[in-house]
C-alpha cells in the first residue's frame, strides 16, 4: 500500500553520483531543504571503501575475477576491468539488474551512494564554441540553447571546488581552466611531445591529462588531501584526493543541515498535477521493503544518469503527457550518444634503457583535438574530431610473462625492466541520431516490478569513417617521434557503452517541438523538473563529459533556487 510523507520539502534530488552531489550541495547551501534519494545501498567515505589498502594477495583468487562474477556481471564484465575483485563490488549485477539489447549495448553503472563518482576516469576537460556551435554549423540534430560565454563562470566554479590538476595551452577549441599544478610527463612521454610539436604544423599538442586530484594544498575544508599517487582510485579514494560525491559535494550538503539522504529509494515515477502543470513530487519504492512512497517538493531534479532518468520521465504517464514526462517532441530516450574509442596505435621507444618510471601516476597525456577546426585540419570523410588519451611506461619482464612471475628467474626478471612502450588511443565524437534509443519493456518487469531497458543503438558511417584517421594519425605521430614496431589497431567500435559516457535521452534545445529541456535544464512544459545529468546534452563532443555535467547541474541549482525564493 502506498504512502505519502508529510514532509514537503523545497527539492528533491534523484541520484547521488556526479551531478546529484552538485546538485545537492547547491540547493542545500542555498538554503533549501533537500531531500536526496539514491536507489542503491550508503557507501560512507572512507569506512565503505573496503578493498581501497588491499594488496593482490590479499585479495580473492590472487585479484583475477572468478567464474562466479562473471557468472553474475556477464555484461558488466564486457570491459575487462570493472568486474576485477578490488572493484566489482561498485558495479551492479547483472542478474539483479537486467537489460535487453536490440543492438549491443555496454551498460556499465553502479548503485549506490556515490554513484560513478567513486569510479570515474577524472579526465575533466570543458567543451568549446566549436561544440556548442557545430549542430547548428553543420545541419546536425537541433542546435545547442546555450554558448560558451554561459557556462565558462560556471566551469570556473567547479574546478576551483573540485580541484583539477593540468596544464593550460592557450588554445580556444580547448579552453583553458582553474587547474592545480600538473602532473609530470615521464621522459619518453616529453620526447613524443617535442617531437609532435616539431614535425606537425596543426596545432597538434601533447600535454598531460587534467585530471581531478588535487595535486597541491587542500580543499573547502572537508579533510580532501593531496594524491598519493596509489593508483588505486576505482576502489574508492580514502583520502578524498581525487573528486567524488562521497568526499565532497555530499558532506558539504549535509553540512547546512539542509539536506535528508535516504538510500534503497527506487525512484519511478514523478508525479505531475494537470491544474498547476507542475510536478508536485516522486513515486519511490523502497529496494529492501518494496513499500511504495510519494515525498512531494516544490522542484525535482533528476541526476540518475542519461538512461535512468531518461527511464524515469517515460514511466510518468498522465493525461497530459501519455508518452512520459516531457515527451511532446516524442525525442525522450532517443539520440544516445558515447564516445568511440579503443582505436590508435602503439611503439616501442628504444634509446630509453638507462631511465625508469617512479610511482603510480593516476593519469595519462591528452591530445586535444586537431581535426576539423579549420585550415589544414579540415578533413572530408567525416564530422568533428577526436583527441587521444594514453602514454609511455616500461613494464618488468616479470609482469609481462607469465613464466617469470615465480621459480628461481624472478629476482633476476625484476631487476630487468621491459622495452618502454608507447599507447596512444583515440576517443572520438559521436553524432546525435533520433535512431539511436533506448524504451522501456513492460512485458520484462524487473523485481520491482518496473519495466526493464532495451536498448537499440549502434555507431554511425561517420564515426567509422572518423576511426580510421584515429588510427592513421596515431601511427603517423609515432612514426614520427622515430619509434620502432609502431602497430595500429582497431579493437571495437561495434557497440555503444564501453565509454561509460552515455548521455543524449533528454536533449537541451531551443524549439519544444524537437527537444526535450530548456537551456536552463527545465523540462520544456513543466518547469519545476530539472536535468543536469548526460541526458540533457545536444552533442557529444569528444572530451570526457563529467566536467561539464557538474557546470550545467551548478548552474541549474543556481537558477531552481533563485525561482523558489520568488515563489515562481
Amino acid at each position: 500500500m502506498a504512502k505519502t510523507e508529510d514532509n514537503l520539502f523545497d527539492a528533491i534530488v534523484v541520484g547521488t553520483g556526479i551531478s546529484g552531489g552538485w546538485a545537492a550541495k547547491e540547493l542545500c547551501e542555498q538554503g533549501l531543504k533537500t531531500l536526496v534519494l539514491e536507489r542503491g545501498r550508503m557507501v560512507k567515505h572512507i569506512e565503505d571503501y573496503t578493498t581501497a589498502h588491499l594488496d593482490p594477495w590479499d585479495l580473492p583468487n590472487g585479484g583475477k575475477t572468478t567464474q562466479e562474477i562473471i557468472d553474475r556481471k556477464p555484461k558488466q564484465h564486457r570491459t575487462g576491468y570493472t568486474t576485477n575483485p578490488a572493484r566489482e563490488h561498485f558495479f551492479v549485477d547483472d542478474v539483479k539488474h537486467p537489460y535487453n539489447e536490440v543492438r549491443r549495448f555496454d551498460w556499465m553503472r553502479g548503485y549506490h551512494v556515490g554513484g560513478r563518482s567513486l569510479m570515474w576516469g577524472r579526465q575533466s576537460y570543458r567543451l568549446s564554441d566549436v561544440d556548442f556551435e557545430a549542430n547548428k554549423k553543420e545541419g546536425v540534430a537541433v542546435d545547442w540553447p546555450v554558448r560558451y560565454k554561459d557556462i565558462e563562470p560556471w566551469y570556473d566554479k567547479v574546478e576551483e571546488y573540485i580541484g583539477v590538476s593540468g596544464q593550460n595551452l592557450g588554445l580556444k577549441h580547448f579552453p583553458d581552466q582553474k587547474l592545480l599544478k600538473p602532473m609530470d610527463l615521464n621522459c619518453v612521454e616529453e620526447h613524443l611531445q617535442n617531437k609532435i610539436s616539431e614535425k606537425f604544423d596543426d596545432d597538434r599538442v601533447l600535454t598531460i591529462g587534467r585530471t581531478a586530484h588535487i595535486t597541491e594544498g587542500t580543499k573547502e575544508g572537508l579533510g580532501r588531501g593531496t594524491c598519493q599517487y596509489r593508483s588505486r582510485c576505482m576502489r574508492g579514494c580514502p583520502y578524498g584526493a581525487y573528486f567524488s560525491s562521497n568526499s565532497s559535494t555530499l558532506p558539504a550538503a549535509d553540512a547546512t543541515g539542509n539536506m535528508t539522504l535516504r538510500p534503497n529509494s527506487i525512484v519511478h515515477e514523478v508525479i505531475y498535477d494537470d491544474t498547476s502543470k507542475k510536478a508536485t513530487g516522486v513515486r519511490i519504492i523502497d529496494a529492501e521493503t518494496k513499500e511504495t512512497i510519494t515525498y512531494n517538493a516544490k522542484v525535482i531534479f533528476l541526476c540518475a544518469s542519461s538512461i535512468a532518468s531518461a527511464s524515469i520521465l517515460l514511466q510518468s504517464k498522465s493525461e497530459r503527457f501519455p508518452n512520459g514526462l516531457g515527451n511532446d517532441s516524442g525525442e525522450l530516450g532517443h539520440n544516445i550518444m558515447d564516445h568511440h574509442f579503443h582505436v590508435g596505435a602503439t611503439a616501442i621507444a628504444e634509446g630509453y634503457d638507462d631511465k625508469y618510471d617512479k610511482g603510480r601516476r593516476p593519469n595519462g597525456i591528452y591530445i586535444p583535438r586537431f581535426r576539423n577546426l579549420g585550415g589544414n585540419t579540415n578533413i572530408k570523410s567525416f564530422k568533428r574530431g577526436y583527441g587521444y588519451q594514453g602514454g609511455a611506461s616500461r613494464e618488468s619482464a616479470s609482469e609481462l610473462v607469465a613464466e617469470l612471475k615465480y621459480g628461481p628467474k624472478l629476482a633476476e626478471a625484476i631487476l630487468k625492466p621491459g622495452e618502454w612502450t608507447v599507447n596512444l588511443l583515440a576517443f572520438g565524437e559521436t553524432l546525435p541520431d533520433h535512431n539511436n534509443k533506448m524504451y522501456l519493456d513492460e512485458s520484462k518487469k524487473d523485481e520491482w516490478g518496473l519495466p526493464t531497458v532495451t536498448f537499440d543503438a549502434a555507431f554511425g558511417k561517420n564515426e567509422f569513417e572518423m576511426r580510421k584517421d584515429m588510427q592513421a594519425q596515431a601511427k603517423k605521430m609515432l612514426e614520427a617521434a622515430g619509434y620502432k614496431n609502431v602497430e595500429g589497431y582497431d579493437n571495437g567500435g561495434e557497440a555503444m557503452g564501453l565509454g561509460i559516457h552515455e548521455m543524449g535521452t533528454a536533449r537541451m534545445g531551443r524549439d519544444p517541438k524537437t527537444s526535450v529541456l530548456n537551456k536552463h535544464n527545465q523540462i520544456h512544459a513543466c518547469k519545476n523538473v530539472y536535468v543536469t545529468d548526460g541526458a540533457f546534452m545536444t552533442s557529444s563532443g569528444c572530451q570526457n563529459p563529467s566536467l561539464t555535467y557538474m557546470a550545467f547541474t551548478a548552474r541549474a541549482a543556481n537558477h531552481a533556487a533563485k525561482n523558489i525564493k520568488k515563489n515562481a
